[in-house]
Parts: structure tokens; C-alpha cells; sequence
């Protein structure tokens, strides 16, 4: 699955300006360093981040543990309030149901991908 980092950059900047905090007090929160924190807001350095994290800016920006992990999937982050509770069948099945598309689209993908490498010159011929 894609990974989504400019929508991870996307919600940390409008978080960080909706509670009205610095960089420096989400790296104090997080223990993240602030070139981390400075790193992911403005999607600067894309590489692989630990879900710890992930989870430790999720938790410093008051969201739920698995926030940033949702967004950067292209799913939908659960609720702050559901930390501690089971999901619902429904919002199980929504879950699936946003896996499936996020796999659908990079099945699409690499259709459209494999098509456009056949059909130009050079590429495979399956006239033999």
C-alpha cells in the first residue's frame, strides 16, 4: 500500500496550529526531536518512521495512538475516545471496506503501469 507522507505533513501543520503549540512543545511532548517533528510537518525527509514514532506524535498532538498510522495508510483514524473499546462490526467493516479500496487503487495502479510498458516499443511482444 502507498504510503501517504504530504497527508501525515498535512495533519500534523493543521493540528499544531489548531491547539496553538510549537514544534519544540510537540518534540518536548512526543520526546521526538524537533528536527523529527520539523522533518514530518513539512515533509522534508521521507523515509521510514517507527510506529512508535507515529504513535508518540499521535498522542502529543491529542489524538488517538493510531492517528498518524491511519493517515499515512490513506484510512480513517479512529477516534480519540475509542482507545480502550472493541470496534463495531460496521466499523470493522468499514475499515475493510478502506483497505480494499486503497488496494484496489494501487491494483489500478500497476495495471495502468503494466499496460503502458507493453504497449511501448521495445517492450514485451506477445504475438510468439
Amino acid at each position: 500500500m502507498a504510503e501517504d507522507w504530504a497527508a501525515v505533513a498535512r495533519a500534523i501543520d493543521d493540528r499544531i496550529h489548531e491547539l496553538g503549540i510549537k514544534q519544540r512543545e510537540v518534540a518536548e511532548r512526543s520526546r521526538v526531536s524537533q528536527a523529527i517533528v520539523r522533518e514530518l510537518q513539512y515533509d522534508t525527509t521521507r523515509r521510514k518512521r517507527s510506529a512508535r514514532t507515529l504513535e508518540a506524535l499521535s498522542v502529543a498532538l491529542e489524538w488517538h495512538p493510531h492517528h498518524l498510522a491511519a493517515v499515512l495508510a490513506g484510512t480513517r483514524p479512529p477516534d480519540v475516545n475509542d482507545a480502550g473499546r472493541p470496534l463495531t462490526v460496521d466499523e470493522r467493516l468499514a475499515a475493510i471496506e478502506d483497505g480494499l479500496t486503497a488496494i484496489a487503487e494501487r491494483l489500478d495502479t500497476l495495471d495502468d503501469r503494466l499496460a503502458r510498458a507493453f504497449d511501448q516499443p521495445g517492450g514485451r511482444d506477445d504475438s510468439r
